[in-house]
C-alpha cells in the first residue's frame, strides 16, 4: 500500500442531508442527527489513529457534500480535482481544492470528463479505477496522464462506485463482493470474498494495520481479523441509506 497517511479532509453532513442522491430503500428514513453523531465518531477514530483533520464547513446547498472522497484524488505528490458526474454535486470540490493546493501540485478535470474518487483504488505502484455510472473514459485519461502511473480499468457501468464493491487491504490483498471476485484484473491478488448477505462490508478503510469496517457484518469481520489486522467497527447506518460508506467520508493522504 501507499505510505501511512498523516492527514484527512472531512465535512459534516449538512441539515439538508436527507435530500441525498440515493435509491436505497431506507433513504426516506435518513436521520440527520444520527448521521452527525456517526460522523463525529468517524472523525474521532481518525484522530485516534494519528491523523490531523481538516474539517470543512457544512454545505447546505449540497446534501451529499459529506462524501468528500469523490471530490479529489491524491496520489504520491499530486492531486487531481475531480469533475463530479451529478450536476447537483458540482461545487463541493472548491474548498477541498484550496486545501490540497497548499501541499500538492494540482490539476482540475475539465468538462465533459467525469471522474470521482470513489472509483479509484490506491496501490503503491499503480491505480485501479472503475468505469462506472460516475467515471468515464475521459476522466480515466486524466488519471493516467496526470499521475503518470499504470492504471487498471474495471469496466462496471451499472455500479455507482467501484469501491462500494472492492477495496484494498494491502498491495496484494483485496476484499470484494462475488460480482468482482473472479475479474481477470484481480488474478494476481489474494481475495477475501464478502458473503452475499454482507456486501456492504466490502468497503473498508485501511490505516496501517488497522481496518475500519461498518458495524454489523460479523462474518466479514472475522475473515479480516483472522489475517492479523486490527479492526475498528463503526456504525454507518445513515451513510448506507445515502449509498455512502467509510471511504466516502474522507480524503486521506
Amino acid at each position: 500500500m501507499t505510505r501511512r497517511p498523516k492527514k484527512a479532509i472531512v465535512r459534516k453532513p449538512p441539515p439538508t442531508y436527507r435530500d441525498c442522491i440515493s435509491d436505497h430503500p431506507e433513504r426516506k428514513n435518513v436521520d440527520w442527527q444520527i448521521a452527525i453523531a456517526q460522523h463525529a465518531a468517524y472523525c474521532q477514530t481518525l484522530i485516534d489513529l494519528g491523523l490531523d483533520l481538516y474539517q470543512l464547513p457544512q454545505l447546505d446547498e449540497h446534501p451529499d457534500s459529506c462524501f468528500v472522497e469523490d471530490t479529489a484524488i491524491v496520489y504520491q505528490n499530486k492531486a487531481l480535482i475531480t469533475r463530479l458526474a451529478r450536476a447537483t454535486r458540482r461545487g463541493e470540490e472548491k474548498e477541498v481544492a484550496d486545501i490540497l493546493q497548499e501541499s500538492f501540485e494540482t490539476k482540475y478535470v475539465k468538462e465533459p470528463a467525469t471522474i470521482e474518487g470513489g472509483d479509484v483504488i490506491h496501490l503503491s505502484n499503480h491505480l485501479i479505477v472503475g468505469r462506472t455510472q460516475r467515471t468515464d473514459n475521459r476522466g480515466i485519461s486524466y488519471l493516467s496522464d496526470w499521475f503518470d502511473v499504470d492504471v487498471t480499468i474495471i469496466d462496471s457501468p451499472k455500479v455507482i462506485h467501484l469501491k462500494s464493491h472492492v477495496t484494498a487491504l494491502s498491495d496484494d490483498l483485496l476484499i470484494t463482493t462475488k460480482e468482482f471476485s473472479e475479474h481477470p484484473a484481480f488474478d494476481e491478488f489474494d481475495i477475501i470474498l464478502v458473503p452475499d448477505d454482507e456486501k456492504y462490508a466490502a468497503n473498508t478503510l485501511v490505516i496501517g494495520r488497522t481496518v475500519l469496517m461498518p458495524k454489523g457484518y460479523e462474518k466479514t469481520t472475522r475473515l479480516i481479523q483472522d489475517l492479523g489486522f486490527s479492526i475498528i467497527l463503526l456504525d454507518t447506518s445513515e451513510f448506507e441509506k445515502c449509498e455512502g460508506a467509510l471511504t466516502c467520508l474522507s480524503i486521506i493522504y
